[in-house]
C-alpha cells in the first residue's frame, strides 16, 4: 500500500491511499488543479482514482469537489448526512445517482482490493467519519477533525500500519490568540479538534511494533507550528511509552501546501 497527503491543513485537504490497482482519494478540500498535480506525483491522472472518499462536508475537506467530479466521473462515498449538507450547497446537482454511494459508519466495503471501513467521529458536522483502508495484512487509517477519541474509535485502529492523524492545535497558542471566544470553545470542544497533546495521548495507545509510519496533519495555520506539533506529540508518547519506543516510531509532519513523501507499506 501507498498514503501520502497532497494538502493538509486548516484551509485545505486531501489524501491519496492506494495499492497497485486501486486508487483513493480522501477528501477534496483544494482545487482540481492543485488535486491532479498530487496525484502527478503518484504517478496517477484523476480518471484512474477508483473513488473519492470524503470524511465531512466543511468546505477545507470539498472545495474542489464539483469541479472534479464533473471533469473526471468518479465515484463518491460519503455518509448520508455528509451527502445531504452538500447537495444544500448545490454540488450533487449535476451528477448521476450511479456516481454517488452511500455508506455507513462502522459499516466495510470493498473497493477493488481494498476494504475501507468508515469510523464515526466526534466533530460538528453532519455525519463525519474517518477511514480505516485495509489491503490484505496491511492497513492505513486517515483521522481528521476529531474534538476526541472514544474507546470504540481506539478499539478500531488498533494494528494499524500507517497512520495520518489530526494535531490541530496548541492549546496555549490557540488561548492567546486571536479567535473570538465561541470559536475558541468549539475548536476546545469534544465535537472540535485534537489538540497536539491529545493526539500524543491517542498516538500513544495505538503504537506498537509493527506501526511504520505516523503523518500529522491538518494543523491550525494560526494555532500551531510544525515544530511544535512534533515535539509535542514526542513528548506526550514518551512520557506514556518510554523513549526508547517513542524515540523509534517514524513520525512526520505533513505540510500544508504541497505533497507529503509517498509512504510505502
Amino acid at each position: 500500500m501507498r498514503l501520502m497527503t497532497i494538502a493538509s491543513g486548516s484551509s485545505g485537504n486531501a489524501g491519496y491511499l492506494g495499492s497497485e490497482s486501486t486508487h483513493l482519494l480522501i477528501d477534496a478540500g483544494i482545487s482540481r488543479r492543485r488535486i491532479v498535480q498530487g496525484l502527478e506525483v503518484a504517478g496517477l491522472k484523476p480518471g484512474e482514482l477508483s473513488g473519492v472518499l470524503l470524511t465531512h462536508e466543511h468546505a477545507d475537506h470539498v472545495t474542489g469537489l464539483k469541479i472534479l467530479l464533473k471533469k473526471d466521473a468518479i465515484p463518491l462515498y460519503a455518509t448520508a448526512g455528509t451527502l445531504a449538507a452538500i447537495k444544500k450547497k448545490g454540488m450533487l446537482d449535476e451528477f448521476p445517482a450511479e456516481q454517488i454511494h452511500v455508506i455507513r459508519g462502522g459499516e466495510a466495503f470493498s473497493l477493488g482490493d481494498l476494504k475501507v471501513l468508515p469510523l464515526s467521529i466526534d466533530h460538528d458536522a453532519a455525519e463525519p467519519v474517518g477511514y480505516r483502508i485495509t489491503n490484505g495484512s496491511k492497513s492505513a487509517a486517515f483521522l481528521t477533525d476529531l474534538g476526541h477519541a472514544t474507546e470504540d474509535l481506539e478499539q478500531a485502529l488498533q494494528g494499524l500500519d500507517a497512520l495520518l492523524l489530526e494535531s490541530n492545535h496548541d492549546v496555549r497558542m490557540l488561548e492567546a490568540g486571536p479567535y473570538p471566544y465561541p470559536l475558541k470553545r468549539r475548536i476546545l470542544g469534544d465535537c472540535g479538534h485534537l489538540s497536539n497533546e491529545s493526539a500524543g495521548r491517542l498516538l500513544a495507545s495505538l503504537c506498537h511494533g509493527g506501526l511504520q509510519q505516523v503523518l500529522l496533519g491538518h494543523l491550525s495555520k494560526e494555532n500551531n507550528l510544525p515544530e511544535l506539533a512534533y515535539e509535542t506529540v514526542r513528548c506526550e508518547l514518551s512520557l506514556l511509552k518510554g523513549r526508547g519506543e517513542a524515540a523509534e516510531l517514524p513520525l512526520s509532519v505533513a505540510a500544508r501546501d504541497c505533497c507529503s513523501d509517498m509512504y510505502e507499506f
